[in-house]
């Protein structure tokens, strides 16, 4: 059952990489190929200091192991101690220009050696921008619905659940969609409801970044920027599974880390000035109905 999604992974790790190096138009991927002692392969991809891109990871892996590390298994504890397979695809893309949004997607197929053996899919993408604008969020959100279909709403709402800091009382951006568990059919068509979502991401991304990429911008934007990358980082390293999962799994710990930020800011009580642009982007960092 595994491997057509790992050829898929693979594939799919390909196509973005060489639709970001397009976007850059000077930057390239790097390439590596580890194998883990326990079977698998980790390749991991990531492009740095480009014209328009500052740091991208499009992170591919497939995993082998004796047991379930506990952030895979806090949501079904009967499955502690399995043997496991596991391959996922996760991406991240910090731009240069604080007018296009940072974005996430993650992919990934679990399958547990259990007694009864059990699978399950998850992913999903989201969109966070500092400098929010109508049109692209409707884009992004109508992409993600046009690939879903049915389930949009569903997994909308667990995408504001998800990427929500409660330290900070805020969404981490305007979301998007998101699913774990996913058996939903069986295996042919959950397979086909995660290669639409792998499918659709870069036309729900691509459109944007272009619009914005060129944008100017000041260095009061810039430093906004680094200020709300501070919020990316808080999310990762204190909410997000997947972190947890790597830490725990004994995955390299630079692919782990890779999604976080190459520049980052933290102001102590920093208010933004009433009316500013920057003050507006609190009304979207709350669960909306976009469509």
């Amino acid at each position: 059952m595994i491997e057509p999604v790992v050829g898929y992974f693979l594939q799919l790790q390909r196509t973005i990489c060489t639709a970001l190096e397009a976007l850059d138009g000077q930057a390239s991927f790097s390439l590596q190929q580890i194998k883990p002692p326990t079977g698998g392969l980790s390749q991991p991809r990531v492009l740095a200091d480009g014209r328009h891109i500052e740091k991208a990871a499009v992170q591919f892996t497939h995993s082998k192991g004796a047991a379930l590390p506990p952030a895979a298994t806090e949501r079904n504890p009967h499955l502690a101690g399995s043997a496991f397979q596991a391959t996922a695809i996760s991406l991240i893309v910090h731009p240069c220009n604080p007018h296009v949004p940072i974005t996430h997607m993650n992919l990934r197929f679990f399958y547990v050696e259990a007694e009864q053996p059990v699978w399950y899919f998850g992913g999903g993408y989201d969109l966070t921008p500092c400098y929010p604008v109508e049109e692209d969020v409707v884009l992004w959100h109508q992409t993600a619905a046009d690939a879903v279909g049915e389930h949009y709403h569903t997994f909308k709402a667990s995408c504001d659940d998800y990427f929500y800091l409660s330290h900070r009382d805020e969404t981490r951006g305007v979301g998007g969609i998101f699913f774990d568990d996913w058996t939903t059919g069986g295996y042919d068509e959950s397979f086909n409801l995660v290669k639409r979502v792998g499918d659709s991401f870069l036309a729900a991304y691509q459109p944007i970044f272009s619009r914005r990429m060129h944008t100017p911008f000041t260095p009061r934007e810039r430093d906004f920027q680094l200020y709300r990358r501070g919020r990316y980082a808080e999310f990762n390293l204190a909410i997000d599974r997947g972190t947890k999962y790597g830490l725990q799994s004994g995955r390299r710990i630079e692919s782990v880390l890779a999604s976080l930020p190459p520049l980052v800011k933290w102001i102590y009580e920093y208010q933004p000035e009433a009316g500013s642009r920057e003050a507006a982007l609190g009304a979207y960092l709350k669960p909306r109905k976009w469509l």
